[in-house]
């Protein structure tokens, strides 16, 4: 189907151009009563688009239009001319039919191909839409029908899995409406999607990063750094601590690869200047759906002035803990619940994990209004302890680092965690994490006692009990590698396309086990199935289908493996995954 032959009776509205010009910067995405929900609103907006598709029919055209979020008109790949694509309203037991038709232009830069993956959705192997596995790809001029029946309600989102697509715009929000009443009230609700878009061509950046992987950071560590540790910590200890640093060949300050200096941060579509409003009555109860549709940011979201409830994970509930800020990695969503009262307008405020930038929004009685918005937090530094590498003996720990005999050190040294063979000597591994610890109760770094309450993991506990209840039969672990010089990534110090499969045996439920041997923060999605995150003791803690993994942790969960066929495992940073993070998983009879 091309963009020119779309039927408008499936929005009521006709389908934009395919060149239509989405003024980013300036369009304010204020909140528009939809009427479809009694005393609910929902908010996603992008001028002159459909807001939300609700049904079990659909129709989606993928191709190009001009978007403009720092004053230069840039190409977007986008889903019936919208960036974020279009809400998808669906229902729990329904099936629904997708058709999406590829209408890129023929030698477009994103390519020839397309594709949607339904984010944390249960469904057959060949609807999952990761071109290689059990599909194929949508190419040029195509259409391809997903059909599949809804096993599930919460919040998710869909995205590109065909290059870089995802970056530049191929994502949107997707709500499940569950068959049972939901175990908590609201009067409102909104999805509050959070991205990162830069003006280079995608493909460019990842080159970029492969020749100047540290091009973003541009807050090293000075020799007034150096004075000021002396002076806290000791002389000898602060040379102790940068002649490890520098035997890494690393620097405390890397805690992202790209970041503000290159992206502009987006909510809903539009960025701070455009002021995203979702409209509130005082003492409304409001839902608000946080999705990070980003492609490589952390964010740090909080609302001045309002405690959020977390009532879902994933979009899996979960016993209500208030909190005032929460850290939500690429590709999660937390459901939370506020109650704006005592003021006319609350900030919404998202900055990355770095302290490099931030976008906000409102939260107001009517629109127009503003609040303060608070400054973005201090530069945070990584420490060793953050590395994995606490209680070391620093000039063993020196030594061995400047050798790179990271396998040796894994074996010789009592009590210290044994790598597979594969990383010692390997030139794609620059580090290894010698003492992991699940730290599933540490908010991460930058957000550690800062005065709020933050939430964390281990404060995250699933509505039910574990839906399996079995032991798991059987283990695997796997690390997290990666050369930062080099911008390589992957499992067990082997790339994609280095690695055989994962097996799993049809019905089985097992232990995966991750230890983060890099010194980045890894979401890492499994497709197709559920990732039942432990405590540190093996007890079933919350159910999700990311799980981010700061540096120097070991992580635990348990999977079911209920869905036959291949399936991607792979970082949820898309650079990342692109650049080696990634797995085959398969389940097979």
């Amino acid at each position: 189907m091309s963009v020119n032959s779309f039927n408008p009776n499936h929005f009521g509205v006709p389908m934009p151009s395919r060149r239509r010009f989405v003024q980013g910067l300036v369009a304010a995405g204020a909140a528009t009563q939809l009427g479809l929900l009694p005393s609910l609103g929902w908010a996603l907006k992008s001028p002159d688009t459909p807001i939300l598709l609700s049904g079990t029919e659909f129709d989606l055209a993928i191709g190009e239009s001009l978007v403009n979020f720092s004053g230069r008109a840039r190409t977007a790949v986008t889903v019936n001319g919208s960036l974020p694509a279009p809400l998808l309203r669906w229902r729990e037991g329904t099936t629904v039919n997708v058709r999406v038709s590829n209408a890129l232009p023929k030698g477009s830069v994103f390519g020839h191909e397309t594709s949607i993956h339904w984010h944390g959705i249960l469904l057959p192997a060949n609807m999952d839409g990761v071109p290689g596995l059990s599909f194929s790809g949508i190419h040029t001029g195509e259409t391809y029908q997903y059909r599949f029946a809804l096993k599930q309600g919460g919040t998710y989102w869909y995205h590109s899995h065909s290059g870089f697509q995802e970056q530049a715009g191929l994502y949107g929000p997707l709500i499940i409406d569950p068959i049972e009443p939901e175990p908590f009230s609201f009067d409102r609700d909104y999805v509050v999607m959070l991205s990162d878009w830069t003006d280079m061509d995608p493909g460019r950046l990842f080159a970029r990063l492969k020749k100047m992987p540290g091009y973003d950071n541009r807050y090293k560590r000075t020799l007034g750094d150096f004075l000021r540790d002396a002076r806290r910590d000791g002389l000898a200890e602060t040379i102790e601590d940068r002649k490890m640093w520098g035997a890494m060949r690393m620097t405390p300050t890397d805690l992202s690869d790209v970041n503000a200096n290159t992206y502009t941060y987006l909510m809903n579509g539009t960025t701070s200047l455009g002021n995203w409003t979702g409209l509130f009555r005082s003492g409304e109860k409001v839902r608000l759906r946080f999705i990070n549709g980003s492609s490589m940011t952390h964010f740090d979201v909080r609302i001045p002035g309002l405690k959020m409830t977390v009532v879902a994970a994933d979009g899996q509930y979960v016993h209500p803990v208030t909190v005032d800020e929460f850290r939500i990695a690429a590709a999660e969503t937390f459901d939370v619940i506020v109650e704006p009262t005592g003021q006319d307008a609350f900030t919404i405020f998202a900055q990355d994990l770095g302290r490099t930038g931030y976008v906000s929004g409102t939260l107001a009685v009517r629109e127009g209004l503003r609040a303060p918005v608070p400054q973005v937090d201090a530069r945070p530094i990584l420490s060793m302890a953050d590395m994995g590498h606490g209680g070391m003996d620093h000039a063993a720990m020196g030594h061995d680092m400047s050798g790179m005999d990271h396998a040796a050190m894994g074996h010789d040294m009592p009590g210290m965690l044994t790598h597979p063979p594969g990383e010692g000597s390997n030139p794609l591994v620059d580090m290894q994490t010698m003492a992991p610890t699940a730290s599933l109760d540490d908010p991460g770094i930058g957000l550690r006692d800062n005065g709020r309450t933050v939430l964390s993991y281990a404060m995250l506990k699933s509505a039910f009990a574990d839906p399996d209840g079995r032991e798991p039969g059987r283990e695997i672990e796997l690390h997290l590698t990666g050369h930062m010089e080099r911008f390589s990534w992957g499992f067990n110090g082997q790339k994609f396309a280095d690695a055989e499969p994962l097996r799993l045996n049809y019905g089985e439920r097992m232990r995966i086990v991750l230890v983060n041997d890099t010194m980045m923060t890894h979401p890492i999605h499994l497709h197709g199935m559920w990732s039942d995150l432990e405590d540190e003791q093996g007890n079933f803690l919350v159910r999700k289908h990311t799980v981010d993994m700061p540096p120097g942790t070991r992580r635990s969960y348990r999977v079911r493996a209920d869905a036959l066929g291949s399936w991607a495992y792979h970082c949820h940073l898309l650079y990342h995954m692109e650049a080696g993070m990634m797995r085959t998983v398969r389940v097979e009879e």
